[in-house]
C-alpha cells in the first residue's frame, strides 16, 4: 500500500507540473517573439507593427509595437488600422468564388463575358482570358502594368485602371506560365462590379461584415475611424512620413484596410475554426487549391486564389505578403496545426515578411537567425551617398559659375564674338548636356520599365532628391561652361 500511495503522490505531483511546464514554454516563446520583433524593428526602422497569432480558434497572442504616428507618439494597438496591400487579394479571390457559388459567374468564363471591351492581344491576336487565369496570375498580363495604374480617387477609378491594359499587349500566352501582376485582381474587381450590378466597394463591405470584420474598410476614403496609422517610407537613412497619391482603382488588389482585431477573425475563418453565414468551409478550402498546371513560381510553391501554397517537410503553408508605398503586411497559415499569424506595418519594407516568418518559426518552436536585407534600405543607402556627391559637385559648379559672372561684372572677363571653334564647342557642349538630360529622363523606362513618377511614389525619397540634384547640377554645369566659352580673360594694361 505504501508503494502504491507513493506512486500516486509522484504521479499527481508530475501531473500538476504539466500545465506549468506548458505555461513556461508559452511564456518563453512569447518573450522570444517580442525580443525578436523589437530587435528587427531597430534594424529595419519600421515605425509601427501589429502582430496576432491564432491557434485552434483562439487568439493566443496579440501585441502592438512602436508607433502608429511617430510625431504624436501614438502607439500601435490591436485596433490600429493598416492598409493590407496585396494580402487584400485573398478577399477579392474569395468574393469571386462566392459569386460562382451563387451562379453569377463561372471561373472558366472568358472575362469578356463581364467586360466586353477588354480585348487584350498577344502577338497581334485577341486572346481568351479566363477568370481562373486572372485569379492565378497566368493571364499573360505583365508585372510592369502596375506602373500605369492611374492616380485618381474618382468613382470610375476601377474601370480606368482596367482600361489602362488596352494600351499594353500581353507578354505571354494566357495560361502558359505564372507572372505576378497586381492588376489581375483589379480586373476581377470590375468583374465583381458587373456581375453583382453594384460597386465593388459596396459588395466587399457586405462580405467583410458577414465575416465579422465590421471595423475594416474597402479603401482608405471610406475610413471613418481615427485609428488609421500614418504611413512612412525611407529617405536619407531615416523614416519619413509620406502620403502617396490615391489609387482607388487598385483597391481590389491592395487597399483593404484592417486591424489585427479583425484579421484574427479572417485567420480563423481561413483555418476553418469559424464559419460565417455566407462563407462556408468548403468555399475557403477551394480558395486554397493552387494552380499546378504551370511551373511553381518558387520552390514547391504555387498560386491559388489570392494565396501562395507551399508544401515543405510534409507541412502545408498558406501565405501571402503585401507591399504598398507606405504599408506592408504578411499573413501565414499552417492548417494541420490550426495556427495562423498576421503582421501589419506602416512602412513599405520586406522586413515585414521576414519578421512575420520569424515569428511563425518561433511559435512553432524553431530557432531563428535572421540576416535579412531590404532592397529599399540598400537603395536608399547608395542613393543617399550619390545625392551628397552630386550636391557637392553642384555647389562647386555653382560657385565657379557665380565667380565667372562676378569677373564679367568686374570687367575681368569680356564677352567675345561667336565664330569658328567657339560655335563648335557650344554645339558639342549642348549635345553632351542634352544627351545627359535625355538619358536621365528615359533611364527608368529603358532600364527598369518604370517611370520617374512611379519611382517617386514607391521608392525612397532620396531618389527624388538625387533626380533633381542631377538635373540642377547639369544645368548649372551647362551655364558655367557656356559663359566660359563666350567670355575671355581681360588683359590688364
Amino acid at each position: 500500500m505504501r508503494k502504491v500511495a507513493l506512486m500516486l503522490i509522484m504521479l499527481l505531483g508530475f501531473t500538476s507540473l504539466i500545465p506549468e511546464a506548458y505555461a513556461d514554454s508559452g511564456t518563453e516563446r512569447i518573450e522570444k517573439i517580442e525580443q525578436f520583433v523589437e530587435e528587427q524593428m531597430g534594424v529595419s526602422q519600421i515605425p509601427g507593427i501589429s502582430v496576432v497569432i491564432v491557434e485552434k480558434g483562439k487568439t493566443v497572442y496579440q501585441n502592438g509595437f512602436g508607433y502608429a504616428d511617430v510625431q504624436n507618439k501614438v502607439p500601435v494597438t490591436s485596433s490600429t488600422l493598416f492598409e493590407l496591400a496585396s494580402t487584400s487579394k485573398a478577399f477579392t479571390g474569395l468574393a469571386i468564388l462566392k459569386l460562382e457559388e451563387k451562379g453569377l459567374l463561372k471561373r472558366t468564363d472568358d472575362v469578356r463575358k463581364y467586360i466586353p471591351w477588354l480585348k487584350l492581344q498577344y502577338k497581334g491576336e485577341v486572346q481568351t482570358i479566363t477568370i481562373n487565369q486572372l485569379l492565378h496570375h497566368t493571364s499573360g498580363i505583365a508585372s510592369n502594368t502596375i506602373v500605369d495604374i492611374p492616380k485618381t480617387d474618382e468613382e470610375n477609378a476601377l474601370e480606368l485602371t482596367v482600361r489602362s491594359l488596352l494600351e499594353k499587349p500581353l507578354n505571354r500566352e494566357p495560361g502558359s506560365s505564372f507572372q505576378y501582376a497586381t492588376i489581375n485582381y483589379d480586373v476581377l474587381g470590375l468583374v465583381i462590379e458587373n456581375a453583382t450590378k453594384q460597386p465593388y466597394e459596396v459588395y466587399m463591405k457586405e462580405l467583410l461584415e458577414d465575416i465579422g470584420m465590421k471595423d475594416s474598410y474597402v479603401g482608405r476614403h471610406h475610413v471613418e475611424s481615427g485609428e488609421l496609422a500614418t504611413g512612412y517610407k525611407r529617405g536619407f537613412k531615416r523614416v519619413q512620413e509620406y502620403t502617396p497619391p490615391a489609387y482607388r482603382g487598385n483597391i481590389p488588389a491592395g487597399y483593404i484596410i484592417s486591424s489585427t482585431n479583425d484579421i484574427s477573425k479572417w485567420l480563423n475563418l481561413q483555418l476553418g475554426a469559424t464559419q460565417s453565414d455566407e462563407i462556408n468551409n468548403r468555399l475557403i478550402q477551394e480558395s486554397h487549391i493552387p494552380d499546378q498546371s504551370v511551373n511553381p513560381f518558387d520552390l514547391n510553391t504555387y498560386y491559388a486564389s489570392g494565396w501562395s501554397i507551399m508544401e515543405e517537410d510534409e507541412k502545408r503553408y498558406i501565405f501571402h505578403a503585401g507591399e504598398n508605398p507606405t504599408f506592408s503586411s504578411f499573413l501565414i497559415l499552417q492548417p494541420e496545426e490550426q495556427v495562423g499569424m498576421a503582421i501589419l506595418s506602416n512602412m513599405n519594407s520586406s522586413f515585414t515578411t521576414a519578421i512575420g516568418q520569424g515569428v511563425m518559426d518561433l511559435w512553432e518552436g524553431n530557432e531563428v537567425n535572421l540576416n535579412h536585407t531590404d532592397s529599399y534600405q540598400q537603395i536608399d543607402n547608395i542613393v543617399t551617398l550619390l545625392s551628397i556627391f552630386v550636391c557637392c559637385v553642384g555647389v562647386l559648379f555653382s560657385y565657379l559659375f557665380l565667380k565667372t559672372l562676378w569677373k564679367v561684372a568686374k570687367k575681368q572677363r569680356a564677352w567675345i564674338r561667336l565664330k569658328g571653334k567657339k560655335i563648335v564647342l557650344i554645339v558639342i557642349h549642348t549635345l553632351f548636356v542634352g544627351a545627359l538630360l535625355t538619358a536621365l529622363m528615359v533611364a527608368p523606362a529603358t532600364l527598369l520599365e518604370m517611370t520617374w513618377d512611379f519611382i517617386k511614389v514607391w521608392g525612397p525619397t532620396s531618389i527624388t532628391v538625387l533626380y533633381y540634384s542631377v538635373l540642377a547640377t547639369a544645368i548649372v554645369y551647362y551655364l558655367f561652361v557656356l559663359v566660359r566659352i563666350l567670355t575671355r580673360k581681360e588683359t590688364i594694361r
